[in-house]
């Protein structure tokens, strides 16, 4: 039988709903809030995948196009591959989930979301997110008391406007808000944030969190209930649940065989020595416990070596106050910072904080350079981009070389929305711009750096941002009542500590935070502090910047396009663009440039050449120039008559020069006097009534020579 469980959250009611569709998954609910629905599907495999050394969980999330009242574009016409804001919401998924399942499980779990309807309102990644959680808490039934999912979530979206917090905001009042803050919660804290901010404070963020903390906990209880009617009406067997354990024997030899070499390495500041003395001491173990008699293979003694690796850099940080390579817990690796190293773009920056290096090119075209996207609240067009890579030699390592996965996209879109907020305005600078962070090398919190080298980079490019950005990871780890937090995480610290917290912003405030917390949750008290810290490092990183470009170049590259605006009024679009184009074609063909004209009267002109700009600039300005009674014009003589002749003096514009109007005698025939194709000055002398030209050769030359008097 359905059932149904409703809540209000914010200005709609948040609806969740089981047992009418998808009933073969092991957990299934539809979520709808307002005219949006998205079904949300848990499987979970009946066994462990052979060899895993990973939790494999798969998150998809869909929007279909029909959600929406539309047909796919393409040849196809149906949906393709993942777009960006569709790996962007898997990922939003996935984090805060994945560190709620069992330890040491490794039965495939796939979760599901796709969108069936769309209001245009509201975005349906949050409720995505809760009907994750809802699904796998269903999912949990069928396995009795030993749950694979230690959820539930819960998520909601904070917006604010006029200095009001506004729970899941729509679209249209998230324009208007200066901070998108995504809050997961999973009872005890806070699990997951995601946020984009125009320079708000710390305490702005806190105020917002805190803000959201009532719903969070409803949402919570309100998945519990439905948990608990779903399982009033359960009747199958409950399937077993197998969990990997790591043998105790083993841990204990591996403990006792590595706790000397560990407590050596770790004290090496250099990754890439630290690396290699791992591998040949995981070689060692392996050698000396992988044998007939004991059954162990390598992937056990790796797990196991992992988990005392674990306690060595937690007990290093909690009881002696050090971390790995001797940091202390507020030390910042060594910076470098430079612009300009590469002869050729537009613009560059090479930012090194210790082993993790970002080498950042911007490029800047035109309008035409602008990514359209197709989303389900409509088409939109991206004026700025960046764009992350990391390449394999980064880490020292051999993989294929293929497409960008769903980590390069969720650190490239993390670093856009650290610098979108200080980004100019297409009025005030009328080019597109393209960032593109190529990872040299990496050894933790490659995204900051991408933020710090893609701020360089633009200000070597002359883009008139507001404010330099610069991002640190900051990093939590926390055993009952003792804590440590740690400021520029290095890559073992990210993976053995509880928390990945990533702040940007300016010398103002925050402009993004992504944060992954794999404990049971942080509270409110905790994040004002990190933050806090964070805001510290960031000043002392800012600082470094400056002193290598403080501001803006005042030039463009000689090397970028020319732009140059136009306003037009609206009513000479036609002219300038001509019959069928014609006008237009013309003078792209004859000038090379670039031209895009928009409804508003927007004539954006750009060229390599500011010879060919010029060209392109006086043409336009010619078409929409409206003719003047007394004023010189230098024109071309289209066609000789015996009444006179007829000359071009604006782009398309025509007037007759009378006979009577060539010269100051008698003149026979027009011919005499000019000739097709001829360069002239003429002064217009009047337009009739039916908007005829009358232009004159003598008056023009006659006003020359009393003005050179």
């Amino acid at each position: 039988m359905p059932e149904r469980i409703e809540l209000r959250v914010g200005r709609e009611d948040l609806i969740i709903e089981t047992g009418e569709v998808a009933k073969q998954a092991d957990g299934a609910v539809t979520v709808q809030y307002g005219g949006t629905v998205v079904l949300v599907t848990a499987v979970i495999s009946d066994e462990p995948k052979k060899d895993a050394g990973f939790f494999p969980l798969f998150v998809e999330y869909q929007e279909k196009t029909y959600a929406a009242g539309r047909i796919p574009g393409g040849f196809f016409k149906r949906e393709g591959r993942p777009s960006g804001k569709e790996i962007l919401s898997a990922r939003l998924i996935d984090r805060p989930i994945r560190p709620l399942f069992a330890k040491n499980l490794f039965n495939e779990v796939q979760v599901m979301a796709i969108v069936l309807s769309s209001d245009g309102e509201n975005d349906p990644d949050v409720l995505a997110m809760v009907g994750a959680s809802s699904a796998l808490m269903l999912a949990n039934i069928a396995f009795g008391t030993e749950c694979p999912f230690n959820g539930p979530i819960s998520a909601v979206r904070v917006g604010r406007v006029k200095d009001e917090f506004i729970i899941n905001p729509t679209y249209a009042q998230l324009d208007e808000s200066d901070l998108d803050l995504v809050v997961a919660s999973a009872g005890e804290g806070v699990v997951m944030l995601e946020a984009g901010a125009n320079e708000v404070s710390e305490e702005t963020v806190v105020a917002a969190i805190n803000f959201a903390q009532q719903k969070l906990q409803e949402i919570i209880e309100l998945q519990y209930k439905l948990q608990e009617k779903v399982k009033a009406k359960l009747t199958r067997l409950p399937r077993k649940l197998e969990l990997k354990k790591i043998d105790a024997e083993l841990l204990k030899e591996v403990k006792k065989l590595s706790s000397d070499e560990l407590g050596s390495i770790f004290k090496l500041a250099d990754r890439e020595k630290r690396v290699e003395k791992t591998d040949l001491l995981t070689s060692s173990l392996v050698e000396k416990l992988v044998t007939e008699q004991s059954l162990y293979t390598e992937q056990d003694i790796k797990s196991a070596l992992s988990e005392v690796m674990k306690e060595q850099v937690r007990r290093l940080v909690l009881e002696k106050k050090k971390r790995i390579g001797e940091r202390g817990y507020d030390e910042i690796r060594p910076l470098s910072c430079k612009i300009g190293v590469l002869p050729r773009t537009h613009g560059s920056g090479l930012f090194t904080r210790g082993e993790t290096q970002s080498l950042s090119i911007t490029t800047l075209g035109s309008r035409s350079d602008e990514q359209m996207v197709e989303a389900l609240e409509g088409k939109m067009f991206k004026n700025f981009m960046l764009h992350y890579s990391f390449p394999p030699f980064s880490v020292g390592e051999i993989r294929p070389v293929r497409g960008p996965g769903r980590r390069e996209i969720g650190h490239g879109a993390l670093a856009e929305r650290a610098l979108k907020p200080v980004m100019p305005s297409k009025e005030e600078f009328p080019y597109t711009v393209r960032v593109v962070s190529e990872i040299l090398e990496s050894n933790g919190s490659s995204s900051m750096a991408t933020v710090c080298a893609g701020t360089l980079a633009l200000m070597d490019a002359g883009v008139p941002i507001k404010a330099p950005v610069a991002g640190i990871a900051m990093g939590l780890i926390k055993e009952n009542d003792r804590t440590a937090v740690l400021t520029d995480i290095s890559g073992l610290e990210d993976h053995f500590g509880d928390t990945d917290f990533k702040v940007t912003g300016t010398s103002k405030g925050i402009t993004a935070i992504q944060v992954d917390i794999k404990m049971g949750g942080i509270s409110a008290q905790f994040i004002q502090e990190i933050l806090s810290k964070a805001n510290k490092a960031r000043h002392v990183v800012l600082g470094k910047m400056a002193e290598v470009i403080a501001q803006p170049k005042s030039a463009i590259s000689q090397y970028a396009p020319r732009i140059q605006v136009l306003r037009i009024d609206t009513s000479k679009i036609g002219e300038v663009i001509g019959p069928g184009g014609k006008t237009i074609r013309k003078i792209i063909q004859e000038t090379g440039a670039t031209i895009d004209i928009e409804d508003d009267g927007r004539v954006v002109i750009s060229s390599q050449d500011h010879q060919a700009l010029e060209k392109a600039v006086s043409y336009i300005e010619g078409l929409t120039e409206e003719p003047e009674v007394g004023k010189i014009y230098n024109g071309t003589i289209k066609k000789v008559a015996n009444f006179g002749a007829f000359c071009e003096f604006l782009p398309n514009k025509d007037g007759l020069i009378h006979v009577s109007e060539l010269a100051d005698k008698f003149v026979k025939s027009a011919e005499d006097i000019v000739k097709v194709g001829q360069e002239v000055k003429v002064k217009l002398i009047a337009i009739d009534e039916q908007g005829r030209v009358k232009l004159s050769l003598k008056q023009a030359k006659s006003t020359e020579d009393s003005s050179s008097v």
